[in-house]
């Protein structure tokens, strides 16, 4: 019995494909894989956090982009193109179209089914940006918020229910409570 052979494409091939593409695709050195929907409380995680870091960062050269801009992350070993939920990028040289190259705060609200890519290969790839300084992990069942930084060696810095979070890359310190608005948790003791 033959294998099947696996086929790759280019990037240009990918990102003209993304253009009349229905659906998100991430792209991984050749690899293409379609993106699952959020839930409710994804998108109100999402929502909120992209009004209080866009109202933080008015006025400086910093922009904040959401799940429709891509990241594009190249290395002599590496070529991928991730959707992240939140990203800022703050390079006056960060302007192709499509993606940015370049984001110094990348955020992932985390689910049950990306949460282990979210924290292993992506946080692998992620880490190969030179102009990352933080990655951010906001799990969505629960207040927590797991924050990363190069400064410190990509050691956990976690805050929770009650806590002010600080992200040292944009210099935005806010209550935990802001990020989870308009979301009920079941507490069961």
């Amino acid at each position: 019995m033959a294998l099947a052979e696996k086929l790759s494409i280019s990037v240009a091939d990918y990102l003209q494909g993304e253009l009349v593409s229905d659906i998100k695709h991430e792209y991984i050195n050749g690899d293409v894989y379609a993106m699952a929907g959020a839930k409710r409380s994804h998108n109100i995680i999402s929502m909120n956090l992209s009004g209080l870091v866009f109202s933080h960062l008015r006025g400086t050269p910093c922009r904040v982009f959401n799940s429709d801009m891509k990241v594009n992350i190249q290395t002599a070993q590496d070529d991928c193109f991730f959707y992240p939920d939140l990203h800022i990028t703050c390079s006056a040289t960060d302007t192709a179209e499509h993606y940015n190259s370049q984001p110094k705060l990348i955020i992932e609200v985390l689910s049950d089914t990306t949460e282990r890519y979210d924290r292993a290969e992506k946080f692998h790839h992620y880490r190969k940006l030179s102009s990352l300084e933080e990655y951010v992990l906001i799990a969505q069942d629960t207040q927590r918020v797991e924050c990363y930084s190069r400064d410190n060696q990509w050691d956990l810095r976690l805050y929770q229910a009650g806590d002010r979070a600080v992200l040292q890359s944009i210099g935005l310190e806010l209550a935990v409570a802001e990020i989870y608005e308009g979301i009920a948790f079941d507490d069961v003791a």
